[in-house]
Order: structure tokens, then C-alpha cells, then sequence
């Protein structure tokens, strides 16, 4: 029987900006379920997070976190998809030393779209099941900067990453009208987390705490019915109310404006 607890699920938590949202959504009143494969990285999370080592790559993990989620409470309100790896993993300087698609192996493209893509899009299957019954959840996927997606050098990251939010507006799509939303939220610009790899001042990127006011907003009764956007939390005003900074910082997903284009004739 589900209680009156809300409960949420961010993956990539064990650092950088999983571990900012999940903090942030325990400060805000949820139980916080937070996964990643870094066991050692879950265990500096501050007391009351629950941490679950799981690696999305592996197909049995959907269901397993799924689960896991569910004990206390009986019910999932959100999820946070954040986990990636990114090219660093490969070429510590790769922001000096483009990784070139010719570099890039099979074997290297197949990691990086079950991680980013696969990984978010496989969980997401298993949550939402649960969300459409209960008729309300909140899904927030991180992806990357729409520039980041084409640019020289970035195959692996910025392909997957474009890959997981093509699916993820073709979710929200599906989901006009059942109470349950999809949201794509990006940093806006070069992070501090681990991700980065070599290279670059990093006094001068953004915190990953920039992600919060965003976050904690889109999973707010007020954002109920906010459904198909993309934020960017680098535009993310906090000087203003928060849903008129909502409206400077978001646009519809890209993916969705596209589809919406007339087709000319050929």
C-alpha cells in the first residue's frame, strides 16, 4: 500500500551534479533512492539517502532499482536520469585532443549509447509503469547542450546524449494528458564533475549545484502540468518567481519542434 511519502530516483548520484540534486531533493521532503556504480561515492552522501551500487548497463539493473525504490513507500514519484560517463573515460585531454570519429571503436560506441541512452530509456520503461497507475510522476532526464550534440571531436557523448533525448521527447508525446510529464534539463555550459576530464579552469565552469533551482521547481505542484520542455539552468533566474524564470529558461525539446515542422513537397 503506497504512503503519503514521495520518493525519488536519481542515477549518477554518487558525484558532481547527482549528488547536488539528490541532496537537494532529500532538503525538499522526498526519500531519495540514489544510484551509481560508485559504492564508495554513495557512501559520503549525507545520512537518509539510500544508496543502491547498480550499473545501468547491465539489463537487469531497470528492474532491480525499480524495486529497490518501491520497498519503503510503495510508490515512485520521480526520477532523475543523470547518469553518464563521458569521453574523458577514454582520452583523459580529450577537450585538447578531439577524439576524432575515425579514433572512436565499435566497442566504445556501444558503451557510451547503453550508458547514456540505453540506461535512461531501459529505467525509465521500468518506472513509469508505476507512475501512469498512480496517474502523476515527474521524469527528468539530463542530457547535453544542442551544440555539444554536433560538435567536432564529441561522437561518443554528445550523439548518445542526443539519442536519449530524442527518446525522451517521443515519451512526453506519449504522455500528454496521463498526469506523468518528461522533462529535459542541461546545465548550460561546461560543469564541474568528473565528467570533464582534463583541462579547462575549473574555478570558471558552472556548479553543480546550478541544477537545483530547476529541478526542485519541475518536481513542484506548480510544474504539474509542464510537460515536453527543455531547461537550461545556466538561465535559470533566481531573482524571479520561479515559474517566471521557468518561462526565460525553457523552450520545447528540440526533437518535438522538428516534428512539428510542415513538410514541404519534394
Amino acid at each position: 500500500m503506497p504512503t503519503q511519502q514521495q520518493t525519488a530516483i536519481v542515477t549518477g548520484a554518487a558525484s558532481g551534479m547527482g549528488r547536488a540534486m539528490a541532496i537537494a531533493l532529500q532538503g525538499a521532503g522526498f526519500d531519495v533512492l540514489a544510484v551509481d556504480r560508485n559504492q564508495a561515492g554513495l557512501a559520503t552522501l549525507p545520512q537518509g539517502i539510500r544508496g543502491l551500487a547498480a550499473d545501468l548497463s547491465d539489463p537487469r539493473a531497470p528492474d532491480a532499482i525499480t524495486a529497490e525504490a518501491l520497498k519503503p513507500h510503495g510508490r515512485i514519484d520521480v526520477l532523475v536520469n543523470n547518469a553518464g560517463i563521458g569521453q574523458a573515460s577514454i582520452r583523459a585531454d580529450q577537450r585538447r585532443n578531439p577524439l576524432r570519429f575515425w579514433e572512436t571503436t565499435a566497442e566504445q560506441w556501444q558503451r557510451f549509447l547503453a550508458v547514456n541512452a540505453s540506461g535512461a530509456i531501459n529505467l525509465t520503461r521500468a518506472v513509469v509503469s508505476h507512475m501512469l497507475t498512480a496517474g502523476s510522476g515527474r521524469i527528468v532526464t539530463v542530457t547535453t547542450s544542442l551544440g555539444t550534440m554536433v560538435r567536432e571531436g564529441y561522437l561518443l557523448y554528445g550523439a548518445s546524449k542526443a539519442a536519449c533525448e530524442a527518446a525522451m521527447a517521443s515519451l512526453a508525446a506519449d504522455l500528454n494528458g496521463t498526469g506523468v510529464t518528461s522533462n529535459i534539463l542541461v546545465p548550460g555550459g561546461v560543469t564541474d564533475t568528473p565528467l570533464v576530464g582534463e583541462g579547462g579552469d575549473r574555478a570558471r565552469m558552472l556548479r553543480p549545484e546550478i541544477m537545483n533551482p530547476p529541478l526542485l521547481w519541475l518536481v513542484s505542484p506548480e510544474a504539474a502540468d509542464v510537460n515536453a520542455r527543455r531547461f537550461i539552468a545556466a538561465d535559470w533566474d533566481t531573482t524571479l518567481p520561479a515559474s517566471e524564470a521557468a518561462a526565460r529558461a525553457g523552450a520545447p525539446i528540440a526533437w518535438l519542434s522538428i516534428a512539428r515542422m510542415p513538410i514541404e513537397p519534394t
